[in-house]
């Protein structure tokens, strides 16, 4: 089923993205890695041992993307997946942050997947099908505290991916989410350089190999949301019914940044 999907997937040059290329590689489809560092994307690429593309993008620039896609397209004929995956977080206190720092995340994790689905919608929409996932986050259900501004911007993704998937629904167009919990990845080493919340979590971080796995899964199912872990999927559920209730039972559990 995977076999000879053109995937690409933005911010692939390490973490999750990267994990994923490789498993997608093994499985015959063909990922198309992206990112802003030359270098890194090589080092990704060395590790995968299947037909695959690198490139580099930044998910900031709409110009870049655009002429990105429009070499993807040329050289491949197609796009079959857009995987979202680029994205960065700060943990910090709202009163602490500057308002640049609220503004450079919206303007990646949010901005970057309406621009790449911009410019890879119109493809997809030509071949008369295609599947967009959104790599969100836990974080974009359930905000706690010195998470305020990377928060946002994963309630904002979740926004969009529900609407998206509504008017797409008609189009052959699936639109996936994929909600993860920490993960152990160099997202931590920029949202947490510290690496106290690295530590308090460190008993139930989840692996890239199990993300990356999920979100294959994704891919060959057509799935419309994941939550990962799933113990951490039922616990955003019950919040959500008691949320007072939460607050006092679990919030210093939450709290751990």
């Amino acid at each position: 089923m995977l076999h000879g999907k053109i995937v690409l997937i933005t911010g692939s040059a390490s973490g999750i993205g990267a994990e994923t290329a490789r498993q997608l590689a093994v499985q015959g489809a063909v990922p198309i890695l992206t990112g802003r560092s030359r270098e890194k994307l090589e080092q990704a690429s060395a590790s995968i041992g299947g037909k695959h593309g690198c490139y580099v993008l930044d998910v900031t620039d709409f110009d870049s993307i655009q002429a990105v896609v429009r070499q993807i397209e040329e050289a491949y004929g197609r796009i079959d997946v857009l995987l979202n995956n680029a994205g960065y977080g700060v943990f910090e206190y709202f009163a602490d942050a500057p308002l640049e720092r609220f503004e450079a995340m919206m303007d990646t994790n949010y901005m970057g997947i309406v621009r790449c689905t911009k410019a890879v919608l119109p493809i997809m929409q030509k071949q008369g099908g295609g599947h967009i996932i959104n790599v969100a986050s836990m974080a974009g259900k359930l905000s706690t505290s010195k998470s305020s501004g990377y928060a946002a911007t994963k309630h904002a993704v979740l926004g969009l991916t529900n609407a998206l998937r509504m008017e797409l629904a008609g189009l052959n167009i699936a639109v996936s989410a994929v909600n993860p919990g920490p993960i152990d990845t160099p997202f931590l080493q920029t949202a947490d350089p510290e690496g106290t919340y690295a530590s308090r979590v460190r008993g139930y971080m989840l692996k890239p190999e199990q993300v990356a796995a999920a979100i294959v899964k994704v891919i060959e199912r057509r799935t419309p949301e994941v939550d990962l872990p799933l113990s951490a999927s039922i616990g955003i559920r019950l919040y959500g019914l008691f949320p007072r209730l939460a607050d006092r039972i679990a919030g210093r559990w939450l709290n751990r940044k």
